[in-house]
């Protein structure tokens, strides 16, 4: 029998709705496999078949290359944790049980990072590997191996790959996975021996998801084609100081030192070395027809584009925060947090533990927590001594340049340089080779050769005078820290066996990309906080907010932030600290402009509030307390907005008992309520009557299809599940805002002008037109009412955010695109979440495109400092990435209920906890 879908419901998993051939990502991976689906039904996929992949976890295993005995001890959710006795014997363990596991998904990955898609899946996949190749993750990957790392991380790379590639030899793909079996039907794939290099590119494609701004950056230059800069200014409001903190509150710049100090005094005004401009930037007049046109293609081709673990840099947040002994039960710091990513299946994370039996200078490493498949060491967790988490900082670490084409090179400063180029050769499974050159300006790689529309339209780009003459075309090209190699690998091992505050900064210092918000917390009550990153100056008055001419070198970075002069917070007076993608600093205490993008703390004031109202008049902050924390449903924008919604006079009686349901609710988002989902479609409705016909048509944001329960006859149904397909359809010329936290703080912003021209909208069939605030949210209350008839029935009643907000996991490749056998086979859900978009909880949806689920917290994790053994955690999905396996997704029911497992580290509770054993000997 198949396994069952899911816990929850029962139900199976709709039918993807996204377009084959170009259109897809790395988790709708186009497969010619209409074989499978008829050899499935014939009774090729036996369970017995299947099983054959699952690992061995208990008995003995002899590996070549280990010095002596690992024991690997699993407990009864299937995570392992690894006894050695010597560095490298720890980390080829480590590669030899992930490869157990995620071979599968550790192999996707790296033809991902490497530009070879086309190698398993074909021809689908040729355009991405084109633009991956063009980026060079592997080849810079290779240049950071090659010369920047250390010599120890080297070996760990190297046992780490002699691991995986032990458990790879003398398998075929249908030993590793079904996945393999499926692909051998169309192109008899077969995976190749790991790398070291496999490893690093990795880190890669984690900085891609976590970029920062580029999507602004995009956004901002599109606008000006409709917008003015007022206009674009009130769509990216400055972040609110005043009523939102920043993460770091004690310290500031110092000028005579030139560091950061946590005590330090000296003002740091007028000291910029980083411009401070406004939203509309310098390059807004620059090329402005043939910029546009060439942006809006330029978003495409990165809507495209496969994501590693997050949404394609959009959407991607965290929360992680630390409160010190003096406000604990145990009197020691606790630690939380839960990075927000897209739903994988299997997670983009492992939970797992590496432990040296006895911890020296031959076997360093003691720490457990959450791993990447396909990396050694561990990312997020604790060791012996500290704990440490991280959410997206959002700093700018990209910049994308318009460059003047002419002939064999780019103009710079009225001389023509010429191109860096090198030939790309994309090897198809099933199909001819296809050889692509990559060129490279003094800014980056020209990512517009990627695009023969790009192409099309920088020939054909209207230009003003500032500008030089046409030649041949404009091209973009991209800057991007990423793209030189680094020590970023370093640093995790460090951070591994980091033994204090001291040790730990050093170690950040190596984290160069992605650059995150680091906490930190030690067994002697210490707490902390630092921003790690290689992060660019600029010239005055170039803030990195929009595309810059490439042609002036005075738009060129001119340098990077010290690393003593980055913001840090050391047991601040307050006894804890934040992060939740909010404002690292207050402008006015630092000298440098960080980013003009960042999230704008209605997460983080959540959690500040929550924590100072735990804590005033001595109360004390358990691990439960934090757990709960990590709950909340509290809609901030719900507590602005109902009072105004409940004051407008009603006069259709099914549209007034739907504004009732909104009477006396406390704006928590459950998934039982039906306020909840009433006032989410409010709000939905509210952004695309305010700003919807007001955008320019090429910042449309590409909605997901969503597979809701059918209500009516209208709309495309697929009549096995009863369900119809909604795919956030929009007019021709409308584009709809995301409805993220940014406009939360637009609305907000202008709640007070009544009479903005945002709040105008036109007749829309039996629709009045709106010219006042009020009158904008009648019309969005009645349009909700019967968009929810539509979709969730006439009977208020029956209404739930859950039914609306549902949560699909889907297999990464075969998954999402592959015959409906494998699809049935791999996919699990739907689930019905709480929580929504900017809370606490953040279940994220996209009101562009509906309302399901696109990004969640990952995982969840509580450390306790005062006694590691009762720390929690929880993963989205499980231990293992074999479909028909117990631990597929044994976590994600709890991780739905809010539920965290205990998390053992000590030897006597590893050994508790322990349910299979399996001994590897040399």
């Amino acid at each position: 029998m198949p396994p069952n879908t899911t816990a929850s419901t029962g139900q199976q998993p709709g039918k993807s709705g996204r377009k084959k051939g170009r259109k897809v990502r790395l988790a709708a991976l186009v497969l010619v496999l209409a074989l499978v689906g008829g050899v499935a039904y014939g009774g090729y996929w036996s369970i017995s078949t299947v099983r054959a992949s699952f690992p061995q976890t208990e008995g003995a295993i002899t590996l070549d290359g280990l010095s002596g005995p690992v024991d690997v001890k699993r407990d009864g959710y299937g995570i392992p944790q690894i006894y050695a006795s010597s560095d490298a014997d720890l980390f080829m363990a480590q590669g030899y049980v992930q490869a157990q596991d995620r071979f599968y998904e550790m192999d996707v990955r790296r033809h991902m990072t490497s530009g070879r898609l086309s190698e398993m899946f074909g021809k689908s996949q040729v355009d991405n590997d084109e633009f991956l190749r063009t980026l060079g993750w592997g080849r810079i990957a290779k240049q950071e191996y090659d010369s920047k790392l250390s010599a120890s991380t080297k070996k760990y790379l190297q046992a780490y790959a002699k691991g995986v590639n032990a458990y790879l030899e003398g398998k075929d793909g249908k030993d590793i996975s079904l996945e393999y079996a499926a692909l051998g039907f169309s192109n008899d794939y077969e995976p190749e021996e790991w790398t070291p290099v496999d490893s690093v590119s990795w880190l890669k494609a984690m900085a891609w998801d976590l970029r920062g701004n580029m999507q602004d950056e995009i956004d901002r230059a599109l606008m000006a084609s409709r917008l003015g800069p007022e206009q674009i200014a009130q769509l990216y409001p400055e972040y609110p100081y005043g009523r939102n903190n920043t993460i770091v509150q004690q310290g500031q710049y110092d000028e005579l030192t030139g560091t950061f100090e946590q005590n330090g005094s000296t003002s740091a005004a007028g000291t910029s070395t980083g411009g401070t401009g406004s939203a509309t930037g310098t390059a807004s007049g620059s090329a402005s027809t043939g910029l546009q046109g060439q942006l809006a293609g330029l978003q495409d081709v990165l809507d495209d584009l496969p994501a590693a673990v997050g949404v394609n840099g959009n959407g991607i947040g965290s929360n992680s925060w630390v409160v010190s002994g003096d406000h604990t039960i145990t009197g020691k710091p606790l630690l939380a947090n839960d990075p927000h990513l897209s739903a994988a299946l299997p997670s983009v994370w492992y939970q797992m533990g590496l432990h040296c039996r006895s911890v020296s200078s031959k076997c360093q490493y003691d720490v457990t927590g959450y791993t990447f498949a396909g990396m050694p060491g561990v990312i997020i967790g604790h060791n012996q001594n500290i704990a440490w988490g991280m959410t997206n900082s959002g700093v700018d670490v990209t910049d994308l340049y318009l460059e003047k084409l002419s002939g064999d090179g780019y103009q710079l400063d009225g001389k023509t340089v010429p191109f860096e180029s090198r030939e790309e050769t994309i090897k198809v499974a099933g199909g001819t080779s296809k050889k692509i050159v990559v060129r490279e300006t003094n800014n980056g790689p020209l990512l517009s050769d990627r695009s023969d529309e790009l192409v099309q339209v920088g020939k054909k780009a209207a230009v003003d005078t500032a500008a030089p003459d046409r030649g041949d075309g404009y091209g973009i090209a991209l800057r991007w820290t990423a793209l030189d190699p680094g020590t970023s690998m370093d640093a995790v091992f460090a951070m591994d066996r980091a033994a204090d505050w001291s040790d730990f900064r050093a170690a950040a210092a190596l984290f160069d990309v992605p650059s995150q918000n680091l906490v930190y917390a030690d067994t002697k009550d210490n707490i902390g906080y630092t921003l790690p990153g290689r992060i660019p100056t600029r010239a005055k008055g170039d803030d990195g907010s929009i595309p810059a001419p490439g042609w002036d070198s005075k738009y060129r970075w001119t340098g990077y932030i010290d690393q003593d002069e980055l913001p840090y917070e050391y047991n601040p007076k307050r006894g804890y600290i934040v992060t939740a993608n909010q404002a690292v600093i207050d402008k006015d205490k630092y000298p440098y402009t960080l980013t003009t993008d960042w999230g704008y703390g209605t997460r983080s004031q959540r959690l500040t509030d929550l924590i100072q109202s735990k804590i005033e008049d001595g109360g004390k902050v358990s691990t439960e307390d934090m757990r709960q924390m990590q709950l909340d449903n509290s809609s901030e924008i719900a507590k602005l907005l109902v009072p105004k919604l409940l004051k407008i006079d009603i006069d259709d009686e099914d549209v007034r008992a739907a504004q009732k349901l909104l009477e006396g609710w406390d704006y928590t988002q459950d998934a039982d309520s039906a306020a909840a989902a009433y006032f989410n479609s409010v709000w939905r409705n509210i952004l695309k009557l305010s700003f919807g016909n007001k955008l320019p048509k090429e910042l449309r944001v590409k909605g997901q299809c969503l597979w809701v329960e059918r209500v009516d006859t209208t709309g495309p149904v697929d009549e096995d599940n009863n369900k119809v397909r909604e795919c956030g359809r929009r007019e021709a010329d409308q584009a709809q805002p995301d409805g993220g936290d940014r406009w939360f703080e637009v609305v907000r912003n202008l709640m007070d002008d009544e009479d903005s021209s945002w709040w105008k909208t036109p007749t829309s069939g039996t629709r009045p037109a709106a010219d006042t605030r009020d009158e904008l949210f009648e019309r969005a209350m009645i349009d909700a009412r019967w968009e929810l008839t539509a979709k969730l029935g006439k009977d208020i009643d029956t209404w739930s955010w859950g039914r609306l907000h549902r949560l699909f996991l889907k297999n990464q490749t075969l998954g999402t695109e592959g015959p409906g056998f494998l699809q049935y086979v791999l996919n699990r859900g739907p689930w019905k979440l709480s929580g929504g978009e900017a809370t606490v909880n953040a279940t994220g949806w996209n009101a562009a495109g509906g309302y399901g689920v696109v990004w969640v917290p990952s995982m969840r994790m509580v450390v306790n400092l005062g006694d590691l053994d009762k720390s929690k955690w929880i993963n989205l999905t499980g231990a293992s990435g074999h479909a028909y396996s117990a631990h597929y997704t044994d976590q994600t029911d709890k991780w739905v209920k809010g539920e965290l497992l205990d998390w053992s580290f000590s030897d006597d509770a590893v050994d508790e906890s322990t349910s299979d054993t399996l001994a590897l000997k040399p």
